[in-house]
C-alpha cells in the first residue's frame, strides 16, 4: 500500500488530502500537525475550518484510509510520498521584511523528514512558496541523505476558499514540477498516478520545478490584479456617473477578457494574494528587475486605496466624523462560504472607523468574537504565524461588540456596511431595520449585493461601489 503523508493541518493540507483519501482508497492518508487542539479537532465533530462539503467527505474516509495524528516523526518515516503544506508567512524582520517569505518551517521539516527518513522518498511542496525553494530544500535533504535518495516536486494548490472541496474534485488544472531527469520523471508519474484516480489526464500539467512554483505566484497576481483594475475603474464610475456593474459586464462578453473576477469590492483579501504578489515583487528586485516589480506592487497599492476610499466615503457621508456613532459591519470573513478572516478587508475598514472613534457592532455567521479581537489588535503579517507565536491574549478593542444576529447590529445604529458578501445580507428585513435605526440612516455597500433602489424607497442614503451616487453623497470627497 502507498502511503502519503502531508505535513501542516491547515486549509490546504486537511482538504486536500480528505479529496485524495476519499479517490484513493488503497492509499494510506496521514495528515500531521504539532498542534494538538487543530488536530483534536480534524478528529472530532467540529472541524477546524469551515468548508462546504469538507465535513462529509472527512467523515467518510476518516479511521479508514485517512488519519490525523500529532505523531509527526512516525508518519513521516513510513510515507513514500510527504506532502509539506506548512506555513510560509511574510517576513517581518531582517532581508526582505515585508515581502519575502520565511522559510524557517519548511526548513525545519525537511531537516525533520532528512533525520528520521530510513526510506527513499518523494518530497512534494505543496505551500506556496518562493521560486527556487525547490533547490534549497533539495540541498539540505541531500546533504542529511545518509544514503537515503530524495525527490522534490512541487506540486501548488489552486484552490479558492468556499468552493475547495468542488475545485480539488473537478480541478481546472493539477499542476506537478520536478527535475527532467529519469529519476524526476519517474517522481513526477508516481505523483500522477496519485491524481489519476479521479483527474482526467489532460488536467495534469508537468512542467520543470521552476516553472510550476512561479506559475503559483503568477496565477494569483494576475487574479489580484484583474480585481485591481475594476476596483481602479469603480472611482472613474462614482466620478463620471458610469454604473461598473454595466461597464465590468460589457467588458466581461469580450471572449478575450471573460466576466470572472470583475466585480468590484472594498478589495481582496484572502492568505494568499497580497502575500504571493509581495512574494513576486520580491523576487524581481532580486533579479534586478525593478520596473516589473513596481508594476506587481501597485495592483496592491490599488487595492490599499479602495479601503481607504470606502472608508473615507463613510466618514464624509455621516457629516465628516464617525466619533461615538454606533455603526454595524455585517460581514468580517474575507468572502462568503468561509470563515477565514486572513487579510480580510474588513479588518483595515474596521480600523479606519476605529481610528475616527466609530463604535462598532459586528456580526458574520461563521467568524467568532474571539478571531475578530485577535484580527483588530494584531500586527500587519502576524496572523500568518503558528497560534503559539501569536499574541497570546489580545485586549478586547472597547468600542468592538460582536453579536451573532444582524438585527441586533443594527439596532440604533448611525450607518451599517457590508463588508462580506454573504447570501443572507440580501433577504434580510430591511424595513425593520431602517425602522430600528438613527436617522438619516446609511447603508455602504462593499460589495455591491444589495438592492439599491428597494433600500433608497424605504429610506437609506445608499453608497455602492462604482455605482452612480445617492443625490447626498455628490460633491463630497471621496478621498482624504
Amino acid at each position: 500500500m502507498v502511503k502519503i503523508c502531508c505535513i501542516g493541518a491547515g486549509y490546504v493540507g486537511g482538504p486536500t488530502m480528505a479529496v485524495i483519501a476519499l479517490n484513493c482508497p488503497s492509499i494510506e492518508v496521514a495528515v500531521v500537525d504539532i498542534s494538538v487542539s487543530r488536530i483534536s479537532a480534524w478528529n472530532g465533530d467540529q472541524l477546524p475550518i469551515y468548508e462546504p462539503g469538507l465535513d462529509e467527505v472527512v467523515k467518510q474516509c476518516r479511521g479508514k484510509n485517512l488519519f490525523f495524528s500529532t505523531d509527526v516523526e512516525k508518519h513521516v518515516s513510513e510515507a513514500d510520498i510527504i506532502f509539506v503544506s506548512v506555513n510560509t508567512p511574510t517576513k517581518t524582520q531582517g532581508l526582505g521584511a515585508g515581502k519575502a517569505a520565511d522559510l524557517t518551517y519548511w526548513e525545519s521539516a525537511a531537516r525533520m523528514i532528512a533525520d528520521v527518513s530510513k526510506s527513499n522518498k518523494i518530497v512534494v511542496e505543496k505551500s506556496t512558496v518562493p521560486v527556487k525553494t525547490a533547490e534549497a530544500i533539495e540541498r539540505i535533504l541531500r546533504h542529511n541523505s545518509k544514503g537515503i535518495k530524495y525527490q522534490i516536486l512541487s506540486n501548488p494548490e489552486f484552490l479558492a476558499e468556499g468552493t475547495a472541496i468542488q475545485d480539488l474534485f473537478n480541478p481546472d488544472r493539477v499542476l506537478i514540477g520536478g527535475r527532467e531527469t529519469p529519476e524526476g520523471l519517474k517522481a513526477i508519474q508516481a505523483l500522477k498516478d496519485v491524481y489519476a484516480h479521479w483527474v482526467p489526464e489532460d488536467r495534469i500539467i508537468t512542467t520543470n520545478l521552476w516553472s510550476a512554483e512561479l506559475s503559483k505566484l503568477a496565477a494569483n497576481a494576475f487574479l489580484a490584479q484583474r480585481i485591481s483594475s475594476v476596483n481602479a475603474m469603480s472611482a472613474l464610475c462614482e466620478a463620471t456617473g458610469a454604473d461598473v456593474s454595466q461597464v465590468s459586464h460589457a467588458v466581461g462578453k469580450d471572449s478575450r477578457i471573460g466576466p470572472k473576477f470583475l466585480n468590484a469590492s472594498v478589495g481582496f483579501g484572502g492568505s494568499c494574494f497580497q502575500k504571493d504578489i509581495l512574494n513576486l515583487v520580491y523576487v524581481c528586485e532580486c533579479n534586478g528587475l525593478l520596473e516589473v516589480a513596481t508594476y506587481w506592487k501597485q495592483v496592491i497599492k490599488v487595492n490599499d486605496y479602495q479601503k481607504n476610499r470606502f472608508v473615507n466615503r463613510i466618514v464624509s457621508s455621516m457629516f465628516n466624523t464617525v466619533s461615538g456613532k454606533k455603526i454595524a459591519i455585517l460581514g468580517f470573513a474575507f468572502k462568503k462560504d468561509t470563515g477565514d478572516t486572513r487579510e480580510t478587508p474588513a479588518i483595515d475598514v474596521c480600523k479606519g472607523l476605529l481610528s475616527d472613534k466609530a463604535r462598532l457592532s459586528i456580526y458574520d455567521p461563521q467568524v467568532t468574537e474571539d478571531q475578530i479581537q485577535r484580527d483588530l489588535t494584531m500586527n500587519k503579517f502576524d496572523w500568518d504565524h503558528p497560534i503559539h507565536l501569536q499574541p497570546a491574549s489580545p485586549t478586547s478593542v472597547k468600542q468592538v461588540t460582536v453579536v451573532w444576529d444582524a438585527y441586533a447590529a443594527t439596532k440604533d445604529a448611525h450607518a451599517l456596511c457590508v463588508l462580506t458578501e454573504w447570501d443572507e445580507f440580501k433577504t434580510l428585513d430591511y424595513r425593520r431595520i431602517f425602522d430600528n435605526m438613527q436617522k438619516p440612516a446609511f447603508v455602504f455597500d462593499g460589495r455591491n449585493i444589495m438592492n439599491v433602489e428597494m433600500l433608497r424607497e424605504i429610506g437609506f442614503i445608499v453608497y455602492s461601489i462604482g455605482k452612480p451616487l445617492d443625490p447626498w453623497l455628490k460633491n463630497m470627497p471621496a478621498v482624504a
